[in-house]
């Protein structure tokens, strides 16, 4: 009796897509493996200019007027009003007292009603002088009788205006109230209208004249102290924040009665403001040196510790080194003597009993030696470090932006790199599948044959 052929057994499809897979697979690694680097190094250069502009951003502060030697200007009334000083002030103790504040004008003219037939011209005056003018046929915008609404909406936008003077209205059973209010303080800005010019029966002219429908809600003032003393010497101004004394800027908020004791400023320096802004600048160094000492990493191998994303990248890591060498400019005073020591890190770290001497005896020292990071003109240690970053973080020709478009070509290669290779799995899986598939066919066919021939010669019988 014949045997039945049993092996071997597959299935033609599991087949199939094993050996395409064996087939494909050495270059599906490479893909793999690059197509793993390329979205390490994106999600790298990412991280690299978060860091980067973190730190230029610090450097911008730097040059916007502030400085790092910081004084304080306190009243010893606080509610009398609030001043700072900067590190030209003189430190002493200053007496003032506030005999008024500057105030914005604002005027009502009420039992206003529409007008028809309402043409001319109205003038707004400030302090006695004309600031602009309406154009009254030109204000009655639907053409029918004209309105408060639209005469309020025509001085707000009046070519002249420019902000100088807002018109509201506020409506009272059916008799409706103009109020008109200045944006400056001071007497110069004391509203008056000229009505003379308009022409029909304007209502608004008519309570212009009626001094029971023109009413000033708020008399424009200027605002006047006297130093020292209620009988000193006077300070008149239209605002109320004065800069009288060098390098000190006050704004009063409340005047003080007649006999009251005159209010004390003191000028002193401010260790603990000066402390934070050298702070500042040293922990924004130290994040970004933190973010690229993680991504230069080297790892350790022999402890399964990866590096990082550019721990083989000698662009980055001369980087991470450059940052380092322009905190040292040649010549001069140095960082180290203001108290900011490198460590051996590549950090800074700030001494502030040092810094502190230091810029007591020079004030401006510190700003002077940090510079000034403007593109316009770029000075000081500030200066060196953002040009020099802007070679990497420029978004027309930084670095950065380069080698995120290599990478993004880099995956767009892989991409269409990975459609070939899906398309050569699939040729090769069809290819196999109908090899393997007409062999089964074979085998169960001769299996069949071999049953046959069992049931014609397998018998003892003649």
């Amino acid at each position: 009796m014949a045997s039945a052929i049993t092996a071997p057994t597959y299935d033609p499809t599991t087949t199939a897509a094993a050996l395409a897979e064996k087939y494909t697979a050495p270059r599906q690694q490479i893909i793999n493996a690059q197509g793993t680097v390329a979205t390490a190094t994106e999600r790298g250069l990412t991280d690299l200019t978060s860091a980067l502009s973190a730190f230029q951003t610090s450097l911008a502060s730097l040059s916007v007027g502030k400085t790092v030697y910081a004084q304080s200007a306190v009243f010893g009334d606080t509610g009398i009003g609030s001043a700072s000083a900067g590190p030209t002030a003189a430190a002493g103790t200053y007496s003032f007292f506030v005999k008024q504040l500057a105030t914005a004008s604002q005027v009502s003219y009420t039992g206003l009603s529409d007008n028809s037939g309402v043409g001319g011209t109205l003038k707004i005056r400030m302090g006695g002088i004309d600031a602009f003018e309406i154009n009254m046929s030109a204000a009655n915008a639907d053409g029918n009788a004209l309105t408060t609404r639209e005469l309020a909406a025509a001085i707000n936008g009046a070519a002249g205006n420019a902000g100088k003077v807002t018109a509201s209205i506020v409506t009272t059973g059916n008799t409706t109230e103009l109020v008109l209010t200045a944006k400056d303080t001071g007497a110069a800005g004391a509203i008056t209208l000229d009505t003379s010019g308009i022409t029909g029966n304007s209502s608004l002219a008519q309570a212009n004249l009626d001094a029971t429908r023109r009413r000033t809600l708020v008399a424009a003032q200027d605002a006047e102290i006297r130093i020292g003393s209620e009988t000193g010497t006077a300070i008149t101004q239209a605002s109320n924040t004065f800069t009288n004394i060098d390098g000190v800027k006050m704004t009063f908020t409340r005047a003080q009665a007649s006999g009251a004791a005159p209010v004390t400023l003191t000028v002193a320096p401010d260790t603990t403001g000066t402390t934070a802004n050298v702070q500042a600048f040293v922990d924004a160094f130290n994040k970004l040196k933190a973010a690229l000492n993680k991504l230069t990493d080297p790892g350790d191998p022999s402890k399964g510790v990866a590096g990082g994303t550019f721990s083989h990248d000698s662009g980055i890591r001369a980087l991470n080194t450059r940052l380092n060498a322009l905190l040292r400019p040649g010549g001069g005073e140095s960082l180290a003597s203001y108290g900011i020591t490198a460590t051996r890190e590549g950090t800074l770290e700030l001494r502030s009993e040092r810094l502190l001497a230091q810029l007591a005896r020079s004030p401006n020292g510190l700003d002077g030696l940090l510079g000034s990071a403007t593109k316009s003109a770029p000075s000081g240690i500030a200066g060196a470090l953002n040009s020099y970053l802007d070679t990497w973080s420029s978004s027309v020709d930084g670095q950065i932006k380069q080698r995120k478009e290599a990478v993004s070509d880099l995956q767009s290669t892989l991409t269409e790199r990975q459609a070939t290779l899906d398309q050569q799995y699939d040729s090769a899986y069809q290819r196999y599948l109908l090899q393997f598939t007409k062999l089964q066919t074979l085998q169960s066919t001769m299996n069949t044959n071999v049953s046959l021939f069992d049931a014609l010669f397998g018998s003892d019988k003649d």
